[in-house]
């Protein structure tokens, strides 16, 4: 049986998590102070910022995130932020963190694109130099934006890659905006060589996964709905298509209404290489250790399949081959005597 202490302290690696549904609570609190904002109680913050369980929707799940994507509008609040999610995943021992997030969110008071990516790198750049942990930024192109900014961002964003950036993603309502309507996009990130990851089959659709795989994904963020398609299930296997998981999420946006119809072993079963996630550290109010835990008192997960998820894990991490051979002697360092 899986415990706590394990869960906490073996080396992990995270691939899908959200910068602005990350931000902790004393961290927006100190920086809606710092920009002369009417001051909020922890509480009163943890009540704004945190989903129930009981979320009715996807798009309920989302309203969480005006408040912190407020505080994400500056130099410095960039990149304190980036700084905090590193710092706060290196306590549980997350040894790799691709943090994803929207330069388009973060343009209200005049920020450019380049000047948010090297924001969000400095704060992770500082993370690393003060503990153990690496990290590569995953750039979001959003749905509900026009092909043409989308493309715009991924322009700019493509001067970072290698250098702080590893991937591109497709966020946003899956319901309201398919994904069809982005080959555009991918075709462009494909031209620059940016490999990427598109959120699919968080809302019920197989056919979001589908159009997402032939559109050339290395990644599947959620990808619940291929659970029962037998036929899908192996196309992914065999495509070494990587699954981002994220238990409580999947929870609380409806992916699933009832924990234990998980398809977490359901997937793990069919060789689909599968990571561990947490989405939104503080919206799910979770932490990778969390997650783990509620797939292991589920009944889904025992300690031996850790090693497993770790290496399928850092098959599909965006990082380059250096940064992975770092990682995998993290594991193996376990085993030393």
């Amino acid at each position: 049986m899986m415990n706590r202490f394990i869960a906490h302290n073996m080396p992990k690696i995270e691939l899908h998590c959200h910068l602005d549904g990350s931000m902790s609570l004393p961290l927006i609190q100190k920086l809606m102070q710092q920009e002369g904002k009417e001051p909020l109680g922890l509480e009163e913050l943890r009540e704004k910022l945190v989903a129930p369980m009981d979320c009715s929707s996807l798009a309920e799940y989302l309203e969480k995130f005006e408040l912190p994507l407020g505080c994400l509008q500056t130099k410095e609040g960039l990149s304190a932020a980036a700084q905090d999610l590193a710092l706060s995943a290196a306590k549980e021992q997350v040894k790799y963190l691709e943090v994803r997030f929207a330069p388009a969110f973060s343009m209200e008071q005049g920020l450019s694109v380049r000047e948010i990516l090297e924001s969000v790198r400095d704060g992770l750049k500082k993370a690393e130099e003060k503990a153990d942990i690496l990290t590569g930024m995953i750039v979001c192109t959003m749905r509900n934006l026009e092909t043409e900014k989308n493309i715009a961002m991924l322009k700019e964003a493509r001067e970072f890659l290698g250098n702080g950036v590893v991937a591109c993603d497709l966020a946003g309502d899956e319901k309201a905006y398919p994904t069809a309507a982005f080959a555009d996009v991918f075709a462009t990130a494909k031209k620059y060589g940016m490999p990427y990851t598109i959120h699919a089959g968080e809302c019920g659709s197989r056919e979001e996964i589908r159009t997402a795989i032939e559109l050339g994904t290395s990644r599947i963020g959620h990808g619940i709905a291929m659970s029962g398609d037998e036929e899908l299930k192996k196309e992914v296997a065999e495509k070494k298509i990587g699954g981002e998981l994220c238990p409580t999420s999947n929870l609380q946006t409806k992916a699933v209404t009832d924990f234990t119809d998980y398809p977490f072993r359901e997937f793990y079963d069919a060789g689909i290489l599968l990571s561990i996630n947490t989405d939104n550290r503080t919206v799910s109010d979770t932490s990778c250790t969390d997650e783990y835990m509620r797939l292991a008192e589920a009944g889904m997960f025992q300690e031996p399949m850790c090693e497993k998820i770790y290496m399928a894990s850092l098959h599909s991490a965006f990082a380059d081959d250096d940064t992975k051979q770092v990682l995998w002697k993290k594991w193996m360092s376990m085993f030393d005597l």
